[in-house]
């Protein structure tokens, strides 16, 4: 039997073929989930599934007879139920209809036989997710500290340019501006110069009266 022909022996009891494909793959699907991830699957009176480890050892080629060395490797197991292995043996006998008399699964029964492993890697993984986020913000820490640091040289390279260039402008204004009061003070002092002879001008002309008064 292959899985189209158990999907047509559970169709009708499933209310169609479309029902019965979904319902196997779904079964199917929980089930090599659930192995991969190192769980066993039990059904009471059908069986386990279970995931086994093969430690590396050495084979033959059954060919050549060379002696092969094989890798450490992983593969699913199936262990049949005793209700199953008592069917199969003919210790007991399958009903004439119906469905067959396996123990119906207790709740629960669907879960891993290791729930201490399911524990172990919550842990593992919160554990990696605390130490990623602790390496992350060491990271955004130091970038932080270093854009500070580049802005700090940044802001006191720009104050000392602005300093430099105060310093140079402030001899030219001071020069400028001397230039101006000089400019202003020196026709001042020509102007009085220039006025200073109207003085003895007027001497001249006063002596020139008293002149012509004694000549009188």
């Amino acid at each position: 039997m292959n899985k189209a022909q158990l999907v047509e022996a559970i169709a009708d009891k499933l209310g169609g073929r479309q029902n019965a494909a979904e319902a196997v793959d779904a079964v199917l699907d929980a089930i090599v989930r659930a192995v991969v991830a190192g769980d066993r699957v039990s059904v009471t009176g059908f069986g386990s599934f279970e995931k086994v480890d093969r430690p590396a050892r050495y084979a033959r080629n059954p060919q050549t007879g060379e002696r092969v060395r094989v890798k450490k490797t992983s593969v699913p197991r199936f262990r049949a139920g005793q209700g199953f292995k008592d069917l199969v043996s003919g210790s007991k006998k399958l009903p004439k209809g119906g469905e067959v008399s396996v123990k119906k699964a207790p709740k629960g029964s669907l879960t891993g036989a290791k729930p201490t492993v399911k524990k172990a890697a919550a842990k593992k993984a919160a554990a990696k997710k605390a130490a990623a986020k602790k390496v992350t913000a060491k990271k955004t820490t130091a970038k932080k500290a270093a854009a500070k640091k580049v802005t700090a040289k940044k802001t006191t390279a720009k104050k000392a340019a602005t300093k430099a260039a105060a310093k140079k402008a402030a001899p030219a204004k001071k020069t400028t501006a001397k230039k101006a009061t000089a400019k202003k003070t020196a026709p001042a002092k020509k102007a009085t110069a220039k006025k200073a002879p109207a003085k003895k001008t007027t001497a001249r002309k006063t002596t020139a009266k008293k002149t012509t008064a004694r000549k009188r």
